[in-house]
Order: C-alpha cells, then structure tokens, then sequence
C-alpha cells in the first residue's frame, strides 16, 4: 500500500474507485460494468486506454486490485469518521452536499454519480442546522426529564435521611417513656417492699414484747415447780410440816391466766401479694394518659411544628422536609389517624389562637391543592366564627363568647358531625351528610399558639 497511489484505486472510465475489477491481457484494469459498457456495440473489443484487441469476452477478476480497493475505502471511513478529514472516501473532495434520499453527506462528484442519479440535496452546513435543531428538540424532553430524576434523586436522599432522623427521635422518645416507666415499677416495688418490712418490723416487735412479758411468768413457774418437787422427795415429816405451804404456793399460780393465742399477728398477704398487677396497673393510670387522636407529622405542613407527643401543633419556621404525597403544602394542616365508621370524640384547647380551623377531611384528597371540596369544619379568622363544608361552603357562626376549647363529635355511620363548647356544653354546629371516605381529624393554624388535642380521662374498671 505505500508504495501506491490514490490515482491507482480509480477506474479510467468511471473516474470513481474500482468495483469488481477486471485484468486484461495489456495489464490494465477496469470496472467490469464499465469494460461492458464500453464494449458495447462495438465490434472490436479493444482496451479503452491503449487500444489493444482484447481476446476474452469475459476477463478475469483482478481479486489482488478489489482487496485493495476495499482496503482503501475501509482507511478512508475511517479517517472521515473520526474527523480526521472531512473528505469524501470514494473521491478525496470534501463533503459540501448531503444527499436527503439516502441520508448522508457526499462531495460534489457524488451528486453526478449514477447511485445518486435523480436524488435531492441540500448544503452541509444547512441541513446539519437543522438536524441539529430537530435534535435539540429531541433532547429537550429528555434534559428537562434527567433535570426531575435527578431532583427526585435528591428528595429520596433527604427522605432517606429523614427516615433516619426520625428513627433515632421515635427510639430517644421510646427510651425516655420506657425510663418513665421502668422508674415508676421501681418506685412501686420500693414502695410496696417498705410496706411489707415495715408490717414485718411491727409485727415482730409486737411478738417480741410478747414473749418479753412471758419470760417472768415462766421464771417464776419454773422456781415454784423446781421448790414442789424438792418437797415431794423429802421425808414424810418434813413433807407434813411444809405440806400446807406447798399447797398455798402451787394454788396461787393456779390462779394465774394463761395467755391467750395472738390474732393478727402473721404477715398480711393479701394485703400484699392480692391483685398485685392489677394494683400496680391500676395505680399506673395517674401517670399516663391518652389522646383520642394522635397527629400524623408525615402529613404535617412543613411550616407547622408539632409537639413530641404529636397532640399540639403550632406554625412556625418552614422546615426541609421531604416532599411524600401524604403531606400538605397548599394549607398549613395536619392530620390525625383516621376514621372509616364508628362515633368518636376529641376535644381541642384553641386557647387565645386567633386563626384555626378544626374538623374531618377525606383522607384521599390530594394535598398538593385547595382541600376545600373534602372538608367540614368551623374555623377562626378576622372574618370571625364560621362553619364550612363542600355543599354549603362559609356560614357564619353566632358565637357570643371566645371559644377556648372546641369538642369535635363524629358519627361516620349516621352522617353527623358536631361541634360544641365541652365545658358548657354549648353547641356550636352540626353538619349532616353521607360519608363514604375515611375521615381524619383535621388541623389548620397559621399561628404561633399551638392547638392542643386534649387528654381523655382514663379509668380501669372491673366487670362482675
């Protein structure tokens, strides 16, 4: 190959690189469709460079000469594809044209070859704008859609780290109630310990003091039955002489009362041990309480601050939380654990909060938008006391007082929902309607005194 020339590779009629070559008898080569052409209706077949008379109809492929052929034309892809040259690889002229029908650049040689014949071309550098155009229309979806993956990349490593913020906050709450726990059983059991010894003292005492006042009785029993007996072994005339003495002595401790057997004196185990558990349990009652309804932070408005033991809530500062599909952004709300049938009742200190709004939701409602068609409430604003639900939208509410503390009744199965003053028992409103969805408390307050789910009273009874 170095020592042939590019000239070497061209056919003389066709002017274009060799395609199955042909050998005549004079040495030269050619395409055979071209040697064909050539010949055609001609009556001699003479070569078309030197002119000499060809014997053969059919001449022999020149295999060396197409093997490097395709040699050269597979150096000069190459070479054109890597940007090496920018030339055409069938004719060394650069690449001016691009051929619409098939698709590709070609050099002005091309465009009057036979395989191009009746085609349509544009210049390069105009159809590369455009198809770069068309492209950066193609990669427009695609940017914008890598710009969202990697978004969502970014709020899964927050979620994810979130997910191990609050593990390490539930476990901190659960050791501390646990604390709480372990320290009120302790105190129980040193409690109940001290009453059983200080029974056990007592008692002890009381025995103690008992047997302290037997002890001259007995010495002196004990010298009267030693002295009675020494008189019965002496001889009968001292025997009759001490008779009488003898006599009087044992009668008068005759005469003594025996003491009587002690009652009350063991240790009182029922006292003690008797519904041990249930006492301890029932005693535990004074220590903890419970909420009616517990609020779900994951649905909790990120500019709203709940308390650790998820009753109260409050606005506050935004905070960077993940974005779920559970969590409110439109309103500054919250949610409680839901209800899908059944009656139940919660009552909510307002306290001197000046903007709240209070009552059920649809859980399914998307919170990412106006919650206004899913929801029954009375709510506190400048425009005063007010009661909303999606067929009635606002009414006003007469209320002659301040309302410091709302109770919430629901009965999903019947279609009620009530409002009224628990300390009074005032009524405030009462909407009516078909429920069909889970309904969860629903909290709402763009003020910075909290809203407080209050304790139900907790009782332990027996049944008979």
């Amino acid at each position: 190959m170095a020592s042939c020339s590019d000239e070497d590779f061209f056919c003389p009629v066709c002017s274009d690189i060799f395609k199955d070559p042909v050998l005549l008898a004079c040495s030269h080569s050619f395409c055979k469709a071209c040697l064909q052409r050539w010949w055609k209706d001609k009556e001699i077949r003479e070569c078309p460079v030197c002119r000499a008379v060809c014997q053969w109809s059919d001449p022999p492929h020149n295999l060396a000469l197409k093997n490097l052929c395709e040699t050269f034309l597979q150096q000069r892809c190459q070479r054109s594809s890597s940007g090496v040259e920018t030339l055409c690889c069938l004719h060394s002229e650069k690449l001016k044209l691009y051929c619409l029908d098939h698709q590709q650049p070609v050099c002005v040689v091309c465009r009057d070859a036979k395989i191009h014949s009746d085609h349509r071309f544009r210049p390069i550098d105009e159809t590369a704008q455009e198809q770069r155009q068309e492209l950066q229309k193609s990669l427009k979806p695609l940017q914008d859609k890598l710009k969202v993956l990697k978004e969502v990349r970014i709020n899964f490593n927050q979620t994810a780290e979130h997910i191990k913020v609050q593990t390490r906050h539930a476990e901190k709450q659960i050791k501390e109630q646990f604390q709480k726990l372990h320290q009120f059983l302790q105190d129980e059991e040193e409690a109940r310990m001290f009453a059983l010894r200080e029974e056990e003292e007592q008692k002890t005492q009381m025995m103690k003091e008992r047997i302290e006042a037997l002890t001259p009785q007995i010495a002196a029993l004990s010298d009267t039955v030693r002295a009675t007996e020494q008189e019965l072994r002496v001889d009968d005339v001292s025997f009759l002489h001490n008779y009488k003495a003898a006599v009087e002595r044992v009668q008068l401790h005759s005469l003594l009362n025996e003491p009587q057997p002690c009652s009350g004196v063991l240790i009182d185990l029922p006292k003690h041990l008797g519904n041990l558990i249930f006492n301890i349990w029932n005693r535990m009652k004074d220590m903890v309480s419970y909420s009616p309804v517990i609020l779900d932070p994951n649905t909790a408005n990120p500019e709203l601050i709940l308390s650790e033991d998820l009753t109260s809530v409050r606005h506050g500062k935004r905070q960077f939380l993940p974005e779920i599909p559970e969590r409110f952004e439109y309103w500054d709300s919250v949610l409680g654990s839901g209800f899908m049938s059944g009656t139940h009742s919660w009552d909510i200190e307002v306290g001197d909060n000046k903007e709240w709004e209070l009552g059920v939701l649809a859980e399914p409602t998307c919170r990412q938008e106006f919650v206004g068609s899913t929801v029954w409430s009375v709510e506190y604003s400048d425009a005063g006391y007010r009661a909303y639900s999606p067929t009635n939208k606002y009414t006003p509410l007469s209320v002659r007082e301040k309302l410091k503390r709302i109770r919430v009744h629901l009965d999903w199965d019947n279609g009620q929902l009530s409002f009224s003053e628990p300390d009074t028992n005032t009524h405030i409103h009462t909407f009516m309607d078909t429920f069909t969805e889970k309904l969860g408390p629903y909290l709402c307050t763009r003020d910075a005194l909290p809203l407080k789910i209050l304790p139900a009273k907790v009782s332990v009874t027996v049944d008979s």
